[in-house]
């Protein structure tokens, strides 16, 4: 795949599910303090917007979740380019298994073919379907709901809840707890990420930690393949590191962790409130990056333009019934994929 060389599409990709956990750790231990918080939740209403036409619920103790970040460009974010408007760049099945004692996560690259339903946007207005489409046109298409429909009609799961996440929430994130320690196997360079770094230890800050979730000219054939790979390796580090810093004996550093944790993340309308991040993350917010399994879902470049990817079976097909069937997903699924394959893989490990 050629890497696409617009400054527009720059993506939060893959720590996502880090903030996820991270709202779980940090607002966990601020319960006596949660009122002051609600006031940085809104969440959108999905269910309302999907109506009946969704996939089972399964109620076998395990749970779905869409991890998504979208390239909006409002506000804050206009320093990472104008855009015509937001799509969701990033989009990750975050599967809890019964017992929440494990997670898989699947990512599902943007350039990825696939045939987007009918769904209503957030104003109630029917937003046309489309054969072979982006995958992540779909959130600019019709927003939330739209790009939860589509990834339910891919993958035949019911999604209990979804996150979003923005760019700058992230990055004052990092700052506050004072960097991310990575270690480099060889000098990363993308002049359109912004990033320099030469090969050993490094501290990242948010701007520079921002600057290697979007990396991908740099590592691999250039592609959003690549970029995956190495954001899987960036969360697992993060996760690390959050276990060990002890959040818990500084009060005022946990307010102002929890405080701009929940200003980054745009929940479900299950999810708007402290008291419900609270009752959600209690069950899983112990999992350690030992306990999460990371894969992209198996495709294959498209043979008609190589700037796209669709999905390979039967490797995706088999992803996808291992999480229906709250299973762990066969390592044989992601055989032959392009997401599984070049030298994105070992670019950097944590500490």
């Amino acid at each position: 795949m050629t890497a696409d060389r617009s400054t527009r599409r720059r993506t939060l990709k893959g720590v996502i599910w880090t903030l996820v956990v991270l709202v779980a750790v940090i607002v966990g231990g601020l319960g006596y303090v949660y009122a002051r918080l609600n006031g940085n939740l809104s969440g959108i209403d999905i269910n309302a917007q999907l109506g009946s036409h969704r996939p089972h619920d399964v109620d076998n103790g395990s749970e779905d979740i869409l991890v998504l970040g979208s390239d909006s460009r409002s506000g804050a974010n206009a320093e990472y380019g104008r855009s015509s408007g937001a799509r969701s760049d990033t989009a990750m099945v975050v599967h809890i298994y019964h017992g929440h004692t494990k997670a898989s996560v699947v990512s599902i690259p943007r350039d990825t073919l696939v045939d987007r339903p009918a769904c209503k946007d957030d104003k109630g207005r029917t937003v046309r379907g489309d054969r072979s489409a982006m995958f992540n046109s779909a959130y600019e298409a019709g927003g939330p709901a739209c790009a939860v429909k589509t990834v339910e009609q891919l993958t035949d799961i019911r999604m209990d809840h979804f996150v979003e996440v923005d760019f700058t929430g992230f990055k004052k994130l990092i700052d506050q707890l004072g960097g991310v320690r990575v270690t480099t196997t060889r000098a990363i360079h993308d002049k359109d990420s912004h990033l320099t770094l030469g090969p050993g230890r490094h501290t990242l800050d948010g701007e520079q930690s921002l600057g290697l979730v979007r990396t991908r000219h740099a590592i691999g054939d250039g592609s959003d393949l690549g970029r995956i790979q190495l954001q899987q390796a960036f969360i697992k580090a993060l996760i690390h590191q959050v276990r060990g810093i002890g959040l818990f004996s500084d009060p005022k550093k946990l307010f102002d962790l929890a405080d701009t944790a929940t200003k980054a993340i745009t929940p479900d309308s299950g999810l708007d409130s402290v008291d419900e991040l609270i009752g959600f993350a209690g069950g899983f917010k112990d999992l350690s990056a030992k306990d999460v399994t990371m894969v992209t879902l198996p495709v294959t470049y498209d043979p008609a333009d190589p700037n796209r990817v669709v999905p390979l079976q039967p490797g995706a097909r088999t992803v996808w019934q291992a999480l229906r069937q709250d299973k762990p997903i066969p390592k044989s699924a992601t055989k032959g994929s392009a997401g599984e394959t070049g030298d994105a893989t070992g670019v950097i490990s944590g500490g």
